[in-house]
Formats: C-alpha cells, sequence, structure tokens
C-alpha cells in the first residue's frame, strides 16, 4: 500500500516538473507558486525551497533542475512500479468484498513472466518492422 502512495506521488512529481519545462509564463509562475508551498515545511522549508530553485528565485537553474528531474524520475517510476509488482504477487491484491475464493492459481513466475516476455517481443518486433519498413506511418 506504502509503495502505491510512492508510486503516485512520483507520477506527480514527474508531471509537475515536465508542466515546467516549456518555460512560459504559466509554467513560470506555477514553479514559483508550488514550490512556496515547501517553504512551509518546518525548519527546513526555506533552505529546501532555495535547493530546488537553485538560488533564490525561479530561474535558469531551476529549470535545469527540474530537466534532470524530470529525466531522472521516470527510472525511479520505473524501480519502484517493479517493487509494487513485486509485493502484489508476494501478498496478493485486497479482497473489498470479503469473500473467500481460493480457486487453483497459476504461480506468476514462469507462466506470466514468459507470457509477458513474449507479448513484450512481439510488440517490440511489430515496432522494429513499422519503423524499418515504412517510417512514415509514425508520424
Amino acid at each position: 500500500w506504502g509503495v502505491g502512495v510512492v508510486l503516485i506521488f512520483l507520477v506527480m512529481a514527474t508531471a509537475f516538473v515536465g508542466y515546467v519545462l516549456p518555460w512560459g509564463q504559466m509554467s513560470f509562475w506555477g514553479a514559483t507558486v508550488i514550490t512556496n508551498l515547501l517553504s512551509a515545511a518546518p525548519y527546513i522549508g526555506s533552505e529546501l525551497v532555495q535547493w530546488i530553485w537553485g538560488g533564490f528565485s525561479v530561474d535558469n537553474a531551476t529549470l535545469t533542475r527540474f530537466f534532470t528531474f524530470h529525466f531522472i524520475l521516470p527510472f525511479a517510476i520505473a524501480g519502484v512500479s517493479m517493487l509494487h509488482l513485486l509485493f502484489l504477487h508476494e501478498t496478493g491484491s485486497s479482497n473489498p468484498t470479503g469473500l473467500n475464493s481460493n480457486p487453483d492459481k497459476i504461480p506468476f513466475h514462469a507462466y506470466y513472466t514468459y507470457k509477458d516476455i513474449f507479448g513484450f517481443a512481439i510488440l517490440l518486433a511489430t515496432l522494429a518492422a513499422i519503423s524499418s519498413f515504412s517510417p512514415n506511418i509514425l508520424g
């Protein structure tokens, strides 16, 4: 459950720093307002905001930092997603209805792992064929 919460915050952070990258008036003031919300944190708020900004205001250093965050965060999301799936398959998902249904289950590793790898290979082969033989279709 906790890993899912971390995952949603990472996705929101990626969306926020991506919103700032066009560097227009809306994104500039959005970055200023949202990062200033962190200054309300006790003791470390103002130092945290200055660290994120890279100075005393939203500037070119902020844009560079947000671009770096926008590049690195998807890798963190991929890692946390794998951890989330691992925990999901170890403990199982929740049972909100309360019904005890215990049918014969297929173990995740072996069957679903190979099925996912096969599906990914088909997708990759299709994309490679389209991009090799007819690249104008992809835009």
